[in-house]
Order: C-alpha cells, then sequence, then structure tokens
C-alpha cells in the first residue's frame, strides 16, 4: 500500500472547459481557471436549499385545508347577512398571519445557525489548500480529503490511498480501500488515510444532490405527534362530508333558510380545530428557536419530538463525557533506542490523514527531520492501528495493546495495563522486519514502546449524567478505547454501573439474544468497532427505547445513522455534523439536558393543547347528530362558538403550548386524546342539550335558550381549561381567571352581548339551571377522566 504523489498530469484526461496545466497536480486549479469553469456552469450550484422559501411558508399557512374549508363556511354565512356569525373568519386570518410571521422568524434564526455549521471542503488552487463552501466547488477541482470529510462531487483518487464509507451511496457499510483510478461517489466519506481526488461531475449531474447537502431541512416532516394530529383531521374531515348535507336539511325544515344555514354552519365550525395544526408548528419552530439559543442546531424539526420519547442515551467518550483534546502524557521505552522510536511515531502521524491522536504525539516528541514512509496502513477504528514501513529500519505499528499482536521481552503490555487502569489511553509502538501487506498486522512484531495519553473529562459531565438518572434517562458509553481506560473515566464523572465495563470483543455477534442481553444490561463498553455502535443502537431499538447518539468522529456515524435521535459535536467531522439531526455548536456537553427537556416541554404542551380542541370538536359532532335526529334548531350561531374557540381554547391554548413542561413523553398519543376528548365531550354535550331542552321547554325565546346553552358551555370549557393546566401554578390560575373574565365580560358588557347575541338578561331561574348543569357536568367529567378504567384506556396506568 504505497503513497504515491501526483507528478504525470498525463494521468488524467482532458476536462473538456481547458487543458490542464502539467503543474496542476501540484498547484490545482488556477483563480482563472476557476471562474472560467464558473462562467460555463461547471460548478456544484444545484445543491438544494437548507429550508423553505418565503413563499413555500406563506403558501403553506394561508392556503392550508383548514383555512380554505373555513373561508368556504364564512363565504356561505356571509350569504345569510350576517356578518357577525363570519367573525371566525378572523380565526384563520390570525392563524395565517402568526403561523407564517412565526416561521418566518424561525427560519431566519435557523438559516443563521446552519451558516455556522454549513460544511465546506478543501481544494487545492493556486499551490495553496483552501476551505470552499461546497457550492464553490468546481470540475477539475483537486480536492484534499482527510478522515471525516465527504465528498461534495463525484471525484477520481488521483494520488494517496485511503479507505471510504460508500454507506449513503451503496448500502455497504464496509470501508472500500481507494487508490488512484478509482471513483469517489458524492456523500461517501473518508474513514481512514487520505486523498487527493479530481473533481468530474458536479450540481445536478453528481449524486451530491440528493445526498451531501441534504443538509437536514428545517421542514415539518413526518412526525408521531403530527401523524396523529393529521389522523384526527382526517376522520373530522370525512365526518363532516358525511353529516354537513343531513345538517343543512334538518336545520331547513324546522327554520327559514337563512337561520338555517347559520345554524349548519355554527355546527360545522365547532368541528373545526382550527388552532391545533399552528400551535403545534410553533411549538416545534419555538423549541427549534431556542435551543438555537443555546448552541444547539435543529436540523430536522421533528427531532424535538423524538427528544422528547429518549429514555436511551449512548455516547463516545471523546468529545462529549471529555473535552476532545488529547494531550500527551509520555513516551515509556525499553529495549529499544528512544529517538529512533520518537523518529518512527513522528513518521506515523507525519501523513495528511493524521487524526488527533496522531497530531499530539507529533507535537510532543523530538521529530527532527524525521523518517519518510514508503508504505503506509493509516488508522481506521476497525483495525484499531497504524502503520508505517520505512527505509532502512523496517515496519513499525502503533495501536491498541491488545490489537497489535507483538513478542513483549521488556514487558511493557503490564505498564500499558497499569495505565490504562487510571484512566489513560494507551497505545504500543512495535516495530519488525516484514514488509507491509494491506490490511494485515506483519508478522514477527516486537513491543518496543507505550504512549501515554490523557483526555480531561468535562466538568459539567457528572451533572448532566445526574440528570438524566433522575430523569430515567439510561446512559451507556459505548467506545473505542480500552475498557479499563473508559471504566475509569466513567467512574470519575459518577456513571451507574461503570464497574462493570465490558469488552466489547469478547460480545456474541448482533444476531444473538445474547448479545441484546448484554447490551441491555450493561452500560460501559469498550474496544467497540463502528460496526458493533450501530449493532448496539439497533438492539436497544429492539427492546421499544428511543435512543439517542452523541459522537464526533466517523466511527460514530452508522450508530448516529441509525439511532433515533443523532446527536454530533460542533467540532466533529463534517459527516458527522451531516447525519446528525442536532449539531451542538459550541460542543457543550451541558446543553443535553435542556434539550431533552424541551422536546419534553413541547409534546406535553402539544398533548394539553389538543385535548381542549378536541372536546369542542367532539361535543359540536355529538350536538350536529342530536339535532339531526331531533329536528331541533341548533342550539349555537357561529359568533358563540367564535367566543368559546377564542376565550377558553385558542388564547389558553397558545401559553400553555410554550409553557414551561418536563413530564417525559409516551407513546399513544391519539389514543389518550380521544378518549380523554370523548368522554369530556360526551358529558358536555349531554349536559348542553339538557340545558337547551329545559330552556325549550319553559318557552324562552331563541337568544334566551341559546344563552343558557352558551353558560353550560363556558363552565364545562373552563374546567377543562383547568384540568389542561394542571399542576395549576400560579400564572396558570390567573390565565384560568382572566379568560373567565373575558366569558363573563361578554356576557354583561353592553355592546358586546348584542354582537354576540347573548340575552343579557335571562331569567333568573334559567342562569341558576344553566350554572348548576355546567358544575355537575365538570364534576362528571373530573371524576370520569379520573377513574382507573379511563385512565387505563389513556395509558397512564
Amino acid at each position: 500500500m504505497t503513497s504515491t504523489h501526483p507528478s504525470a498530469a498525463s494521468r488524467v484526461p482532458p476536462c473538456g472547459y481547458s487543458l490542464l496545466s502539467p503543474r496542476w497536480p501540484d498547484t490545482g486549479l488556477t483563480s482563472g481557471e476557476v471562474a472560467a469553469r464558473i462562467e460555463v456552469g461547471a460548478v456544484n450550484r444545484a445543491a438544494p436549499q437548507t429550508s423553505q422559501s418565503w413563499g413555500q411558508i406563506v403558501r403553506r399557512n394561508a392556503l392550508n385545508r383548514l383555512n380554505l374549508l373555513l373561508v368556504a363556511l364564512g363565504g356561505a354565512t356571509l350569504a345569510t347577512g350576517s356578518a357577525p356569525d363570519a367573525t371566525f373568519l378572523a380565526i384563520a386570518v390570525v392563524n395565517s398571519v402568526v403561523g407564517a410571521t412565526e416561521e418566518m422568524r424561525a427560519k431566519r434564526a435557523l438559516d443563521a445557525l446552519a451558516l455556522i455549521n454549513q460544511p465546506r471542503a478543501r481544494v487545492l488552487r493556486d499551490g495553496e489548500v483552501q476551505e470552499v463552501a461546497l457550492e464553490e466547488v468546481v470540475v477539475d477541482d483537486l480536492l484534499d480529503l482527510r478522515p471525516g470529510d465527504q465528498l461534495p462531487a463525484d471525484a477520481e483518487v488521483v494520488a494517496d490511498h485511503g479507505e471510504v464509507d460508500e454507506s449513503l451511496a451503496t448500502g455497504e457499510s464496509d470501508p472500500v480501500l481507494k487508490g488512484p483510478g478509482d471513483m469517489l461517489l458524492s456523500g461517501s466519506w473518508v474513514v481512514a488515510g487520505a486523498l487527493r481526488a479530481r473533481v468530474l461531475r458536479v450540481g445536478s449531474e453528481s449524486y451530491a444532490n440528493r445526498l451531501v447537502e441534504e443538509a437536514r431541512r428545517f421542514s415539518l416532516a413526518s412526525s408521531e405527534l403530527m401523524a396523529g394530529i393529521n389522523q384526527i383531521l382526517h376522520v373530522l374531515s370525512w365526518i363532516m362530508v358525511i353529516l354537513a348535507p343531513v345538517l343543512l336539511l334538518r336545520q331547513l325544515q324546522v327554520q327559514t333558510w337563512r337561520p338555517a344555514v347559520r345554524a349548519s354552519v355554527a355546527g360545522l365550525v365547532g368541528m373545526i380545530p382550527e388552532g391545533l395544526v399552528l400551535l403545534t408548528t410553533l411549538a416545534f419552530l419555538t423549541a427549534a428557536v431556542r435551543l438555537g439559543r443555546r448552541g444547539v442546531l435543529v436540523q430536522e424539526l421533528p427531532a424535538v419530538e423524538t427528544l422528547a420519547r429518549v429514555d436511551a442515551v449512548c455516547m463516545d467518550k471523546t468529545g462529549t463525557l471529555t473535552e476532545g483534546r488529547i494531550s500527551f502524557a509520555g513516551l515509556h521505552v525499553a529495549g529499544a533506542a528512544r529517538s529512533e522510536v520518537e523518529s518512527a511515531l513522528c513518521g506515523l502521524a507525519s501523513g495528511r490523514g493524521a487524526n488527533a491522536t496522531m497530531l499530539a504525539i507529533r507535537d510532543a516528541v523530538a521529530c527532527g527531520d524525521g523518517w519518510q514512509a514508503a508504505a503506509e496502513i493509516p488508522f481506521s477504528s476497525a483495525r484499531k492501528w497504524s502503520a508505517a514501513a520505512f527505509p532502512g529500519h523496517g515496519s513499525w505499528v502503533l495501536g491498541a495493546p491488545e490489537m497489535v499482536d507483538a513478542t513483549d521481552p521488556d514487558g511493557l503490555r503490564p505498564r500499558a495495563a497499569a495505565l490504562a487502569e487510571r484512566g489513560s489511553r494507551v497505545l504500543v509502538v512495535a516495530r519488525g522486519t516484514q514488509p507491509l501487506d494491506r490490511e494485515r498486522l506483519p508478522a514477527g512484531l516486537t513491543l518496543v514502546g507505550v504512549v501515554e495519553l490523557r483526555e480531561h473529562a468535562r466538568r459539567e459531565a457528572e451533572r448532566t449524567l445526574a440528570y438524566f438518572a433522575r430523569q430515567q434517562v439510561q446512559v451507556r458509553i459505548i467506545s473505542g478505547d480500552n475498557p479499563r481506560t473508559v471504566r475509569a473515566l466513567a467512574e470519575r464523572v459518577g456513571l451507574p454501573g461503570a464497574a462493570l465495563a465490558v469488552d466489547a470483543r469478547s460480545l456474541p455477534g448482533a444476531g444473538d439474544p445474547a448479545f441484546a442481553s448484554a447490551v441491555s444490561r450493561n452500560r460501559v463498553f469498550g474496544r467497540v468497532t463502528p460496526e458493533q455502535k450501530r449493532e448496539m443502537v439497533q438492539a436497544l431499538q429492539g427492546e421499544s427505547h428511543t435512543v439517542a447518539m452523541t459522537g464526533d468522529g466517523v466511527n460514530d456515524v452508522l450508530a448516529l445513522k441509525d439511532a433515533d435521535l443523532g446527536i454530533a459535536v460542533g467540532s466533529g467531522s463534517a459527516v458527522v455534523r451531516g447525519v446528525a439531526q442536532l449539531v451542538l455548536l459550541h460542543d457543550d456537553f451541558d446543553v443535553l439536558p435542556s434539550v431533552v427537556a424541551e422536546g419534553r416541554r413541547v409534546l406535553a404542551n402539544i398533548e394539553r393543547v389538543a385535548s381542549l380542541f378536541l372536546v369542542k370538536n367532539v361535543y359540536s359532532l355529538l350536538i350536529s347528530l342530536t339535532v339531526s335526529v331531533t329536528g331541533w334548531p341548533y342550539p349555537f350561531l357561529p359568533r358563540h362558538l367564535t367566543l368559546i374557540s377564542g376565550a377558553a381554547i385558542g388564547i389558553p391554548g397558545f401559553f400553555l403550548a410554550l409553557a414551561p413542561n418536563d413530564r417525559r413523553f409516551a407513546s399513544g398519543f391519539v389514543r389518550r386524546a380521544l378518549v380523554f376528548s370523548v368522554v369530556a365531550g360526551t358529558v358536555s354535550s349531554a349536559a348542553i342539550m339538557l340545558c337547551y331542552a329545559v330552556a325549550r321547554d319553559q318557552g324562552l325565546s331563541g337568544d334566551a335558550s341559546r344563552t343558557a346553552a352558551i353558560i353550560v358551555t363556558a363552565i364545562v370549557s373552563l374546567w377543562i381549561l383547568v384540568i389542561a393546566s394542571r399542576p395549576t401554578t400560579g400564572w396558570r390560575a390567573l390565565l384560568i381567571l382572566a379568560m373567565a373574565a373575558l366569558l363573563a365580560g361578554a356576557f354583561i358588557t353592553p355592546g358586546v352581548d348584542t354582537f354576540f347575541s347573548l340575552d343579557h338578561k335571562p331569567p333568573v331561574e334559567t342562569v341558576v339551571e344553566a350554572v348548576a348543569l355546567g358544575a355537575a357536568a365538570s364534576t362528571a367529567i373530573h371524576l370520569l377522566t379520573r377513574s382507573t378504567r379511563i385512565r387505563r384506556l389513556t395509558g397512564f396506568e
């Protein structure tokens, strides 16, 4: 595996735009050549947007199904000549304006964060390696690729050797050795070694547009919560289609066409959860912006929901529990000249593909002139060793003690074990005379040195792990390091179960049930390969855990991709940031508790708010069915439901959706919401219709009868608001009192009562009956929803 250096431009065919300079392999394109290619469109400019356009935001908020339905119903109401009964159109306008405005604000904030996280490419131009935006890469650019770099365009290797993971392109996760003449597909990434590659296809002609900068769009993609809400909306839409003509025909039989149309519209408007989708969207966006202020980039909005469901966190040690900064702590040599070992280490670390460990070693030892490798095998997380052959000095290997098979005449292994026990990272140096043979260790190696490295635990790690323990979130460390080293660090930061560190090499295959059992039982794993990290994530998912994976290096990519939530450290490699749903831009591990708390706040609040809307939909549906059967006029006008929707649902729902909440989210949102809403809605509709029937039986006018029904509805709606607001803290109590005052003001304020067609002086006995029925219904709802049977149905027991 000999490194080659570009020396003959004859290896590179003409690009079609101009012949390449003979010096191109050493200098790359000139500025003039780059400009010429940009002028003819040979530039990587077809990358998709990272967020929606302003027009898309406006269209989605204004021209959605609910708004179009409300406009149609509003048109029918206006045709009857009653403008106050079309005030529900204002709700559609407010929903659209608020939704679009808040989404645009979120877009600006998230786009600004995306620029910070935007991947860049290294190219050789004018004899210097430069970093450019992915869309500025042109045909014939000479890419300088190192471990963790992702291909921004299709290219051909022209120099050096490296291992490339093509799983995003081919589905195969095993790294592929690449050398001069081999093709590189965009979307793949360098795992080990370093490569120089010539860009062949860019823009729409390359694979990159579908993979590289798909960039985790800020979209309202599918999620369990949104899917549940859409499912409910779908069912309600079909019910409305079926019930609308029946309701209209029955109303026409008992009153003239104008009041019949208004009554039918009232029944249908009551079945529309007009603000629920808006508040759900705003909750997601607000969470993303709040997290952004803490240095967390949300690359997929449904990730906010996943946060709330996370009950298992897997993390690589480096960059998460530790600061990611590796420091050289010592070189222990026996039986060999120290200078010779240092020269070998410098030679091993001199390649462009050197990782952070190699760079820390190179900066600490005396390199002098160093040795030049004639052949080399780069370090990879799967092998856990690297090697190089130096003319006149033999072959040298640097790697994990357990992975380097070599004789130990000077007793270096016990020293390495002792260093690992106290938490140091340990590598051994071995030498031999046999040549390198691709990915196999040379035979006849002898240990000649031990390299001691140290990583510093993050100060906040202990506090963060304690938070997860209180929240019943299981934390597992899955690291490629020595199990002793990982155990020492885990004990230092107080991770439960740290003393029982497992060497992943001793685990059975992923298909063996014992593998899943071992992953479930234990919390600390060392010598884990990248493939095993993925298998551990899958094993936990197989036990119904919602798994988050944190990492910073290419060895974490496979697990990050398969986890329910991938969290990348901002200083990590570009491909890690690209596949993760969340990026910790400031490498601040301490932010993770607030990240989880934000997700829980959003989902628990949406569930609160959903109950407010859906109870109204249920009792509106049942009332519509009742009057269709009995032939009574519908007990409400559209303006009445606008009053109830605004004061008892929409306004308080807005505040509740954005309030603090740390309750852990559990699956079954649709079931819980429907069971509660059906129970509460059924009781509410029975009380409302009973009060309306009594008022009609007493011979009261239409306004007085409807007013009685509205009193019952207001009391029951306020009680449901009380239930949704639990625990009733100070500000929630004030919110409830304010909404009660708002509803009461509508009954007693001159002009307002007239606008809402309320009888401001109904008979006292009618008011007493309405209040009593409202209180009785509220008590029944309280008792029923807290009963063991109902709680079991909703999944709380």
